[in-house]
């Protein structure tokens, strides 16, 4: 399965401008660059919430497909919001557990400056 290009023909991560950029053996990595309708304030760019949890989503849903060659449906997912997002978004995920009906994967998701935007946890259907 060629996982970026899974990932490019999801609609709704198209939409926002999610890219996978690298997922193999159980790690993945994403961007989204920030603009204007993906923030939630009108005077600064700052990613809004949902914009955030969906990097997280699809960079977690990525490594866990680089194990298993098939797509993972989230079952569950839990985010720490750490500062705001205030420039284009990158995240990097790690499968924590990859079990024949469960997965579960740590993400960290970062802005252009470094700055620890946020950390959350998937938990996605394998099996």
């Amino acid at each position: 399965m060629d996982i970026e290009a899974f990932f490019e023909g999801m609609p709704f991560a198209d939409l926002l401008g999610v890219e996978v950029t690298e997922a193999a053996d159980g790690h993945a990595e994403g961007r989204l660059e920030i603009r204007e309708e993906l923030s939630w304030n009108q005077d600064r760019l700052m990613a809004h919430g949902g914009v955030t949890f969906t990097l997280a989503d699809t960079v977690g849903g990525a490594a866990l497909v680089s194990l298993n060659d098939q797509p993972v449906p989230t079952i569950d997912m839990r985010i720490d919001y750490l500062s705001a997002g205030t420039g284009d978004l990158y995240a990097e995920a790690d499968v924590v557990r990859n079990g024949s009906d469960v997965g579960t994967v740590d993400v960290s998701v970062y802005d252009e400056d470094d700055e620890h935007v946020a950390e959350a946890r998937g938990v996605y259907k394998t099996g």
